[in-house]
Parts: structure tokens; C-alpha cells; sequence
């Protein structure tokens, strides 16, 4: 089993900053791309950002230059550095990891249980 747990999630003011951490644990060979969305409320789960394990990383057009993802591939967590954040901003943060549990797997995605941020105007 793959478990993946976030932190780092909270009330801020807007113009604040917050950095969220995912940390996966389990049966793990491997993960391939990690990456973080968010939901708010009455609205569909979309894209943060994604990062493959060589670094690569993609960002919704919109948080392009306000959030930043990483990765410590040695602890299999992700973060999230998020900036200059604004009210609607405001959503749950859910973490994914695509996870090899054997070599010849090709991977399965893995959630997390998602963390509240909120942004106060």
C-alpha cells in the first residue's frame, strides 16, 4: 500500500506565503511524476504543478510565477512554495504521485487526503 501525506496547509493573509509537503510512504519502487491540484468549493479539481523525477516541472498558465514545486527524490516528497497569494487561491490542495511498486510496473496514481488553504482578503 501507498500512502501519501500532506502538510503544511492553513489560514493566511492575502500577499502571504505558505509551503505545503507531501510525503509518500509504502510499497515504493519508484515515482514518476508528483504533483499538487486544488479544488474550491463548487468548482472542479484543476492543475498547480507537476514535476517529473528528472526535475521537469509544469505549472497552470495562471500560478506561473507565484508558486514554485520541488522535489526530494530521496525522501519522496514533493512542495509546494506558494506566494504573493490571494483570496482566490483559497481551495483544498491535493497531492498525487504517480508510483512504481515494482520494477516492470508502469505506475499508479496515489492521492492524498488534501489540506485546506484559505487566503483572508
Amino acid at each position: 500500500q501507498v500512502q501519501l501525506v500532506e502538510s503544511g496547509g492553513g489560514l493566511v493573509q492575502a500577499g502571504g506565503s505558505l509551503r505545503l509537503s507531501c510525503a509518500a510512504s509504502g510499497s515504493i519502487f519508484g515515482i514518476n511524476a508528483m504533483g499538487w491540484y486544488r479544488q474550491a468549493p463548487g468548482k472542479q479539481r484543476e492543475l498547480v504543478a507537476t514535476i517529473t523525477s528528472g526535475g521537469s516541472t509544469n505549472y497552470a498558465d495562471s500560478l506561473k510565477g507565484r508558486f514554485t514545486i520541488s522535489r526530494d527524490n530521496a525522501k519522496n516528497t514533493v512542495y509546494l512554495q506558494m506566494n504573493s497569494l490571494k483570496p482566490e487561491d483559497t481551495a483544498v490542495y491535493y497531492c498525487n504521485a504517480r508510483v512504481r511498486r515494482t520494477s516492470w510496473d508502469s505506475g499508479k496514481d496515489y492521492w492524498g487526503q488534501g489540506t485546506q488553504v484559505t487566503v483572508s482578503s
